[in-house]
């Protein structure tokens, strides 16, 4: 098998549809496997019934115990995982393929993403950088997005999963182990992903919040002294690598208005700055007398 993708699942119905779609489409050899933990939003009336992937329904101890569990039923030669609210653009397991086929010596491939709304509409771009060990550790933010991230089988066998014990936070924690792995990381500068800003996403959640907390107290102290040096220095490292020169493009993604077709999306004035999405306000409607 050429590629495995991993998605763990949970009560994410309309988006799962956009993700199984997106990586369907690919055109090259691959196995999508869906850990779902249970869903009760109607997922799995069609889930398990998709010949599109490879579905198991079990409990688990959250999404990182998910990708684990899919990781270890994988049989690809070149991993990721990819969320229920990210898909893949056209042609991206092709070049990522094309990629560590030149080069033997990568371990972790690194692509660029776009951010966009829950309409599919851009919101920026979020190109990789190859990450450093303090920046990781105090800095809050990955120089990387992980449904922009694959590897290879060896990372595996060497044992480098992911933490369990993370409910939100396991991708810095598992960044930091293969920077100690000493893996060998390479960057892509092709957008293979979008990532959709839900405006509930997980990181802006507060047991993310106090597990950013946590990573930081456990930094030493001259890095959490250093903090604002080191953060300027990856924006300098963004900067020289041309992250904040981005030129107009496109990109074709499914949505929830075209679940079954890509639409093709034109950016004249793209961004390397992310402005959050904010859900609209909703008032429930005034009562009369």
């Amino acid at each position: 098998m050429r590629f495995s993708i991993v998605t763990p699942s949970f009560r994410s119905n309309a988006w799962l549809k956009l993700c199984i779609a997106s990586v369907a489409d690919q055109g090259v050899e691959h196995e999508h496997l869906i850990q779902d933990a249970g869903s009760d939003d109607g997922t799995l009336d069609w889930l398990v019934h998709d010949s599109r992937v490879r579905a198991f329904v079990e409990k688990d101890q959250g999404m990182y115990d998910a990708i684990n569990r899919g990781l270890r039923r994988a049989s690809g030669e070149y991993l990721a995982y990819l969320n229920c609210d990210e898909q893949y653009l056209p042609g991206a397991l092709a070049q990522v393929g094309a990629f560590f086929d030149r080069h033997p010596e990568t371990d972790v491939l690194l692509a660029d993403a776009i951010i966009v709304n829950p309409d599919g509409r851009y919101l920026c771009h979020r190109q990789a950088l190859t990450p450093r060990r303090t920046h990781t550790w105090v800095s809050g933010n990955l120089s990387l997005l992980t449904c922009a991230t694959f590897f290879r089988r060896r990372i595996l066998e060497r044992g480098l999963f992911f933490n369990p014990a993370y409910r939100d936070l396991g991708d810095a924690e598992w960044v930091m182990r293969l920077l100690d792995a000493r893996v060998r990381f390479d960057c892509l500068p092709v957008v293979t992903t979008a990532f959709t800003d839900t405006g509930e996403n997980m990181n802006l959640k507060p047991n993310a919040q106090r597990e950013r907390a946590q990573l930081l107290a456990s930094a030493p102290a001259w890095a959490r002294w250093l903090r604002p040096l080191i953060i300027m220095h990856h924006r300098w490292r963004r900067f020289c690598a041309g992250h904040y020169f981005v030129r107009p493009c496109s990109y074709e993604i499914y949505t929830r208005q075209s679940p079954e077709r890509r639409v093709k999306i034109e950016v004249p004035h793209p961004t390397a700055i992310h402005q959050r999405y904010v859900p609209p306000v909703t008032f429930p409607p005034a009562s009369s007398g």
